[in-house]
């Protein structure tokens, strides 16, 4: 049984992992202005991919994996790491990051489907009532960008986020079905690594090393969190997280993801914030707390806290 302080430390490494990650969308939406999305995920690999294997050397993990796992890994690599990178960054180009952040809350909404598709989960009143009011939330914050009146704005930006939540959700269904045999660390490496190499081919066709010479040192710093903190501290102190908590509650916390991009798009990137993108927001993290389960029970305990 974990230590009420192994509990706590494995909490913050988790909360940890969530702001690098929520803060990941305004890196990356500040260094698309020199970069092409292609040039930027092979830099942040390549740093990534250094990094984790420094980590995973020092921890003195093996490398070696059984040829068994390699189309397993390969098959995550791609839809985990490239598919979804890419995604993310092409999305950036045309929408800002405090809308991403908050679509990116949308990803549980299609876990539950494909689980109940695939893992035979149930489907629940509470689960349907959770889905439609993410749905909601997240029609709001897509159609609502300039803060004043509710009018249809969909972009292929808007489309390009939903569609890498959903790839998200595949991705977790089959790492959860796949159950590969090794630390989380190393998986993580082989692919980062994977993404290294199947994005190389197109900085090579595009020519992306010429716009590095344009990179201020504001926008290497960038770089740098992108592949140090995103790519590799965030994913192993997640790991190190799910040692000591139940995945359940470790999950809780990626409802915190969205409001940590708000605070760094508003404090890195100057951009405006409207009260109804905000309220879109809080309603798509509601209803993804409602799908996963946690709000009615955590209403019911503070409830029976409360009697005498």
């Amino acid at each position: 049984m974990p230590s009420k302080r192994s509990k706590l430390t494995a909490s913050l490494y988790a909360m940890m992992s969530i702001s690098f990650w929520g803060v990941s969308f305004v890196s990356t939406k500040a260094v698309l202005g020199k970069l092409d999305p292609y040039s930027l995920l092979v830099i942040r690999f390549g740093i990534g991919a250094l990094f984790l294997l420094l980590i995973v050397l020092m921890q003195r993990f093996r490398l070696l994996v059984s040829i068994k796992y390699v189309p397993h890994l390969m098959v995550l690599g791609i839809l985990g790491v490239f598919v979804h990178q890419v995604l993310q960054a092409t999305a950036l180009l045309t929408i800002d990051a405090s809308s991403a952040g908050w679509l990116i809350s949308f990803s549980p909404i299609f876990t539950v489907i494909l689980s109940i598709l695939f893992l035979h989960e149930k489907m629940s009143i509470m689960k349907a009532i959770g889905m439609v009011l993410a749905i909601t939330g997240v029609l709001i914050v897509t159609t609502s960008r300039s803060g004043q009146s509710f009018h249809i704005t969909m972009n292929i930006g808007f489309l390009l986020m939903i569609l890498s939540t959903l790839n998200w959700a595949i991705y977790s269904v089959l790492l959860k079905s796949l159950k590969i045999p090794y630390p989380p660390i190393v998986v993580t490496f082989y692919m980062c690594l994977l993404g290294l190499i199947l994005t190389t081919p197109f900085i090579i066709r595009n020519k992306g090393w010429e716009s590095l010479s344009l990179l201020n040192q504001s926008e290497w710093a960038h770089l740098l969190f992108l592949g140090v903190f995103v790519s590799g501290i965030a994913y192993w102190y997640w790991a190190k997280a799910l040692e000591v908590l139940e995945a359940s509650k470790v999950s809780m916390f990626l409802y915190l993801e969205p409001i940590a991009t708000l605070i760094a798009a508003v404090l890195l990137l100057n951009e405006k914030v409207f009260l109804i993108s905000v309220t879109g927001g809080i309603i798509i993290i509601i209803g993804v707390i409602i799908v996963n389960g946690q709000l009615v029970p955590m209403l019911f305990r503070v409830l029976k806290k409360k009697r005498p």
